[in-house]
């Protein structure tokens, strides 16, 4: 009886995982469904939400290096933790004086307890200080941790002011991209900006760049043109994008991405480092993904579909917009 009750059950864990694998082969766009690339010094900060991408995963692959945090203090630098006898620091140091009081009640004749007043006053002196060191280290921690920096967080800005649900790229109230407005609540420190803020002066023609990127970057990554890519994204997103290539070509299959079409786009935010802008966007589009068979042609998986992601834009001052990340949302 038992056996009649297991396999139904053993049916519909295979069944989970068929459709797991499924999921996770469907998400065949460039990067499969990773956050990757930099966004200079914002890589591991949460761009701020917008009406088109309410929530973004952070950046799970990137050449970009996290900002090194402040080391703890060093053990030798804390009174408490000072290298001594007995374990050393101020526990160390009281035991060793009351040792030395037993001592020099030995030396004076009254033997190992009597400059202490006997072994009974001992034992409840040991308890006093006992509880005195547990105090004093509970105080000490409790101070360390109220004097650590704080550091950002990667929540993301609550949601915005949609700024359009037409085609294409906008401007506020009309349809694509909106430059948003409101402010958010996140927790991003001094770098934190409200959403659409723009400290760059972006124009139509940058918006207009931006959409025309998004197809060439899927039409290059489809038609597996590593030259047209790179004239389209920094190095370091074309080298993501090729390990994506090579899978495909171990596997015998590739990615056929045609009929991409922006839906809906709001600015992030857009800022300048030094002598580079980047701007950040989010995107829904619509495109029909698929994964063929290389030798038969024949579709493996895949068809019309809509994607939502959020690209980071970057160009050195007076030159050529580049991709420098994708953000899955």
């Amino acid at each position: 009886m038992s056996q009649f009750r297991v396999r139904p059950l053993l049916a519909l864990c295979a069944i989970a995982a068929m459709l797991l694998v499924a999921v996770s082969d469907a998400d065949a766009r460039p990067g499969r469904g990773f956050s990757f690339g930099s966004r200079g010094s914002q890589t591991f900060s949460a761009p701020p939400s917008t009406a088109t991408s309410p929530s973004v995963r952070p950046i799970e692959r990137s050449m970009t290096q996290p900002a090194a945090r402040p080391s703890p203090a060093s053990p030798g630098g804390s009174f408490f933790n000072r290298p001594g006898f007995l374990g050393g620091g101020f526990l160390g140091g009281m035991f060793a004086g009351f040792l030395g009081a037993g001592l020099l009640g030995m030396l004076f004749g009254h033997g190992l307890t009597g400059g202490l007043g006997g072994f009974a006053s001992i034992l409840g002196l040991i308890l006093q200080i006992a509880l005195v060191v547990i105090v004093a280290r509970l105080i000490w921690s409790w101070w360390q941790r109220r004097n650590q920096p704080a550091y950002a967080g990667n929540a993301a800005m609550s949601d915005y002011g949609q700024g359009g649900s037409g085609g294409g790229f906008g401007y506020g109230g009309g349809g694509g991209y909106g430059r948003g407005g409101g402010y958010g609540g996140g927790t991003q420190g001094a770098t934190e900006r409200a959403s659409g803020t723009d400290e760059v002066g972006l124009t139509p023609d940058d918006f207009n760049t931006f959409e025309r990127m998004l197809g060439e970057v899927e039409a290059a990554y489809g038609a597996e043109d590593l030259a047209r890519l790179r004239k389209v994204a920094t190095p370091e997103v074309v080298s993501y994008l090729s390990e994506d290539l090579s899978e495909n070509a171990s596997k015998g299959v590739v990615n056929k991405i045609s009929d991409v079409k922006l839906v809906q786009g709001d600015l992030s935010e857009a800022w300048r480092e030094g002598d580079k802008d980047y701007a950040t966007v989010a995107m829904r589009y619509s495109l029909n993904d698929q994964t063929v068979e290389r030798d038969s042609g024949r579709v493996v998986q895949g068809g019309p579909t809509e994607a939502n992601e959020v690209w980071t834009f970057m160009r050195a001052r007076g030159g050529h917009w580049l991709l420098s990340a994708i953000q899955q949302t």
